[in-house]
C-alpha cells in the first residue's frame, strides 16, 4: 500500500475551528465518558480523509452507534495507530522533542491507565513540555500549554502518514 503524507495543517485548522464547539457531523461524547478522543479522531480524519473500515480493529465513524472503539477510546486509538498496517493513519511512539503539529499526546493521571488525548497545535522552536500547546475536548482547550496539566505518565504519538 502506498503511504501518503498526513496534512498536519488541516488537522490543526480543524482543531482550532471546533475546539470550543461541536461539529454537527459527530456525536458529542462529553457526557458518556469524554469527547477528547472523538475530537482527536475528527482532527486526524481532517488530515488524512481516510478511515479504516475493518470491523472491531479498524478506525471509522458513521454514527454514535456505528463506529469503532478506536474512534473514541484512548487506549483503542493508541492500539490502532501504532499497529495499523492497513488504511488510515498510523503512528509511532516518539520522544517529546520529536513532536510536530498534528501529532497526539496521551496522558495518564494515575500512572496506570491513559485517559486523555490531546492534539499538538504548536511546538515552539524546540518541542518540549514548556513549549507545546494543545487542543482537546471534554474540558475544551485550544492553544493550551501542555505544562498546565498535572499527570503521572504521558506518551507521544507521531503520525507518520496514512494509507488508502
Amino acid at each position: 500500500m502506498k503511504i501518503y503524507q498526513y496534512n498536519r495543517e488541516e488537522a490543526v485548522a480543524y482543531a482550532h475551528k471546533w475546539a470550543f464547539a461541536r461539529s454537527p457531523a459527530y456525536f458529542d461524547f462529553s457526557k458518556l465518558g469524554g469527547d477528547c478522543t472523538n475530537f482527536i479522531s475528527q482532527c486526524l480524519y481532517s488530515g488524512c480523509k481516510t478511515m479504516n473500515h475493518t470491523k472491531t480493529t479498524g478506525w471509522y465513524y458513521y454514527s454514535s452507534y456505528n463506529r469503532t472503539a478506536s474512534w473514541t477510546g484512548v487506549m483503542y486509538l493508541y492500539n490502532f495507530l501504532v499497529n495499523n498496517k492497513g488504511a488510515g493513519p498510523f503512528a509511532r511512539e516518539v520522544p517529546i522533542n520529536d513532536m510536530q503539529i498534528g501529532d497526539i499526546i496521551q496522558l495518564s493521571f494515575d500512572g496506570a491507565v491513559f485517559r486523555h488525548s490531546l492534539l499538538v497545535v504548536e511546538t515552539g522552536r524546540k518541542p518540549s513540555f514548556n513549549s507545546i500547546k494543545i487542543a482537546t475536548h471534554t474540558f475544551d482547550r485550544d492553544y493550551y500549554p501542555l505544562n498546565n496539566y498535572v499527570f503521572k505518565k504521558f506518551r507521544c504519538l507521531h503520525i507518520e502518514g496514512y494509507r488508502k
